[in-house]
């Protein structure tokens, strides 16, 4: 017995896969034209920090007023403020910003239960496909600022320590806020991944848990001290081939 005997008499998988094969390799196009249209758009975009966190926080919930209070600083100390474009901590990241003296820029995702886009946005970008999505926040970011979240922010911020530690994009600060919050996982990282040589004790440096805003603000640009904010040219090299 094979797979097909399970499929109703009228399917015939042979004819069905170049149809889906072909709109699959036209779709590349619309991939392309999303990640060229967004380069054009944010190229004279910089530097900017991407601000991760849940899309459910209304706000009136503390960590959405502490990551608009974040954004307004580094907004205020020249940084252009990026986040999703949709409700919660992206709201709140982007009104931070918007208020501000710096450029509120959100990425926005369309899903089949609609997110919509917050009304804080200086520049806002359209994406269907999550990867050209979360493509732009590396490729702009000099910075990572993630707030409390679910399961989309922990890809986000999984995603950028696996990038940093295999050396497939520049290394940034990712500054997590709520310590109590990220406690646990941290410990989990530290007790399991470490502890079972899962990953070198060396990569839990990678990670910064700053709630303060004015302190997250001095991390970054302690960071960038002595090389400055433009992207050196093995940078540039990194994000072409990311």
């Amino acid at each position: 017995m094979s797979v097909y005997d399970k499929l109703p008499k009228q399917y015939d998988p042979w004819k069905t896969a170049p149809d889906i094969t072909a709109r699959e390799a036209w779709r590349v196009f619309g991939i392309m034209s999303e990640f060229v249209e967004a380069t054009e758009r944010l190229k004279r975009v910089s530097p900017a920090v991407s601000i991760f966190g849940s899309a459910r926080l209304a706000p009136d919930s503390l960590y959405y007023q502490l990551a608009e209070k974040i954004a307004r600083l580094l907004s205020d100390s020249g940084f252009s403020v990026i986040s999703g474009g949709g409700p919660g901590i992206m709201e709140a990241a982007n009104k931070g910003a918007f208020g501000g003296k710096g450029v509120s820029i959100g990425l926005n995702i369309q899903l089949p239960m609609e997110q919509a886009n917050n009304a804080y946005q200086d520049i806002s970008q359209s994406f269907k496909h999550f990867f050209a999505r979360k493509y732009m926040f590396v490729r702009m970011a000099r910075a990572y600022v993630v707030m409390p979240g679910g399961f989309g922010t922990l890809d986000e911020l999984l995603e950028a320590l696996t990038l940093i530690q295999t050396n497939k994009s520049p290394h940034i600060p990712i500054i997590l806020v709520g310590t109590e919050y990220w406690s646990g996982l941290l410990d989990w990282f530290r007790e399991r991944l470490v502890a079972e040589k899962m990953i070198h004790p060396e990569d839990m440096k990678l990670i910064q848990v700053i709630d303060e805003p004015k302190l997250i603000v001095d991390a970054i640009f302690s960071h960038y001290e002595k090389r400055g904010f433009p992207r050196l040219p093995e940078e540039h090299e990194l994000l072409l081939n990311l």
